[in-house]
């Protein structure tokens, strides 16, 4: 019993969510066609979300639909989450974790994906995927009823996160 280290449940961090976010700029049919790619690299419909300012250099008004964000937790999320390291080559740079050990990185072409091929008729799109870690517990923070503090020792830091991801996922980490 000596040699045998048990770890505590409710230290063990886990991928909570990952959120996967194509901002095209317009609506339209350029944002149809990154709805279906999104749709078909998920499996999951996604949200459509509205400019919230009106930038006249962009050429975007308030109330415009100008983006597609599809959130994935669980299992779909940790599949996706592999397919979409596999696209950027398995390698992050330790500036895109966060001080809470979260993290994101942009995808360029949605083709770098493995599997996928190009449709003349859908295009090329670029997305975002953000990662959102945590241990069991954190519901307690952000929960309506009963919101009570977490403690400082049970909140991710951005090492514990690089050292996740560097296993789980067999990521380099520069």
């Amino acid at each position: 019993m000596d040699n045998v280290i048990l770890e505590n449940p409710m230290r063990r961090i886990r991928v909570s969510k990952v959120v996967v976010n194509s901002s095209v700029g317009e609506g339209g049919v350029k944002l149809e066609k990154a709805v279906k790619i999104l749709q078909m690299l998920t499996g999951q419909k996604p949200s459509i979300r509205k400019a919230k300012k009106t930038i006249r250099g962009f050429g975007i008004r308030r109330g415009e639909p100008i983006a597609a964000l599809v959130t994935l937790r669980g299992k779909r999320g940790e599949e996706f989450l592999q397919k979409a390291l596999a696209a950027v080559g398995n390698k992050l740079s330790s500036e895109n974790f966060d001080d809470y050990g979260n993290f994101a990185f942009g995808i360029k072409e949605h083709l770098e994906f493995p599997g996928t091929r190009y449709d003349p008729e859908l295009g090329i799109i670029g997305m975002d995927v953000i990662v959102h870690l945590s241990r069991p517990g954190v519901r307690v923070a952000v929960r309506r009823l009963k919101r009570s503090q977490i403690s400082r020792r049970h909140r991710l830091t951005r090492e514990e996160g690089i050292e996740f991801v560097k296993k789980a996922f067999q990521t380099v980490i520069d």
